[in-house]
């Protein structure tokens, strides 16, 4: 009887640094579900390993000569579109990475020690493996000015909107939120992502959405017009003040393995706000958030989960559809209107 064998994840690792080239390629050979078919030191090499090769996903340095890895991708995708994880110090090139067509990144750590170059090959096969379910072909979508949806200062400030999100999430939530207006209920989002990069992103969004944007601290109050975005290595909930909601960050373990977790935050949604919240799942990789977003349903929350066709990894969105936690569900470009029609 035959047994069919899962092909390899085959992948073009882009980097500048022969070291690195090499240190990279064999530490994420070793997993089994993974095949390094090329590697190429600058950008107008990678394009012909692309070529050539017909990679599944490319690793790609951000800082390289010639042509760094933004101007790369910007021109890359549009002819080539390949799921492209990053690797890169902690800067906000990241986000230009991201906003170019980058599914993900991985930092990279103190690599000095084996330690830290360990953690980096973990992170970056765990990253490749996501990345070659990931869907590259809408990542471009532009949003119609036209569908603005205006003013809601009308609305009741007691309402709340909670966002979850993983891989994709970057870019989901910045089309999200420039489409919506300056007097927004309170917001608060789960983006899975490292400490220090959750704050340079909400730096990102505040300088390019109309409502103000930062990253949480214990104690904030959840206002009208404001977006709270949970701490890097912090679970986030709200909790219950006055007519309002206050956030709390606290250390803890990973829950449905991440920290911060959208369904921690859900979970505290559904408790403190219940018919008072409006829950979105967006695109990620997994099941976080899932449950929190039926828990949120259940206690009479509105419940939206992005579809399938406009998600780059239709993970958590499709678990809590398929759970029953999702009342409505919609593409990333309709959910701002929809989001409008709930309040």
């Amino acid at each position: 009887m035959r047994t069919s064998i899962k092909r390899k994840i085959k992948v073009l690792v882009v980097d500048d640094s022969l070291l690195f080239r090499e240190r990279i390629s064999k530490g994420i050979a070793q997993d089994a579900a993974i095949e390094v078919v090329a590697t190429a030191s600058n950008p107008y090499e990678a394009r012909d390993k692309i070529v050539e090769f017909k990679p599944d996903v490319m690793t790609l340095d951000v800082e390289m000569p010639r042509m760094n890895g933004i101007e790369f991708l910007r021109r890359l995708m549009p002819q080539y579109p390949i799921p492209v994880v990053v690797v890169s110090a902690v800067s906000h090139n990241v986000f230009d990475a991201l906003n170019a067509g980058a599914v993900d990144f991985v930092t990279k750590p103190d690599l000095s020690t084996q330690k830290g170059f360990d953690f980096l090959i973990n992170e970056l096969i765990i990253k490749i493996k996501i990345a070659s379910t990931a869907k590259v072909g809408h990542w471009k979508r532009e949003y119609d000015a036209s569908k603005d949806i205006g003013s809601i200062n009308s609305r009741p400030s007691n309402k709340i909107i909670a966002i979850g999100a993983s891989t994709g999430g970057t870019e989901a939530i910045f089309n999200l939120l420039k489409s919506f207006p300056r007097d927004i209920p309170g917001t608060v989002i789960v983006q899975h992502m490292p400490p220090v990069f959750t704050r340079m992103y909400a730096e990102r969004l505040n300088n390019t959405c109309l409502m103000e944007v930062r990253e949480a601290k214990h104690g904030d109050r959840v206002c009208p017009g404001t977006v709270l975005i949970a701490p890097g290595d912090y679970h986030m909930t709200i909790k219950k003040s006055g007519t309002g909601y206050i956030v709390e960050c606290n250390k803890g373990e990973k829950v449905s393995g991440h920290c911060p977790s959208v369904d921690v935050l859900f979970n505290s949604v559904a408790q403190e706000a219940g018919k008072n919240a409006i829950g979105i799942i967006l695109t990620g990789m997994g099941k976080d958030g899932a449950k929190g977003l039926l828990a949120m349903r259940q206690k009479g929350a509105r419940t939206v989960g992005q579809d399938e066709k406009s998600c780059v990894v239709y993970g958590m969105p499709k678990v809590a559809f398929e759970m029953g936690a999702v009342e409505k569900q919609a593409s990333l470009e309709s959910i701002p209107q929809l989001v409008y029609s709930m309040l």
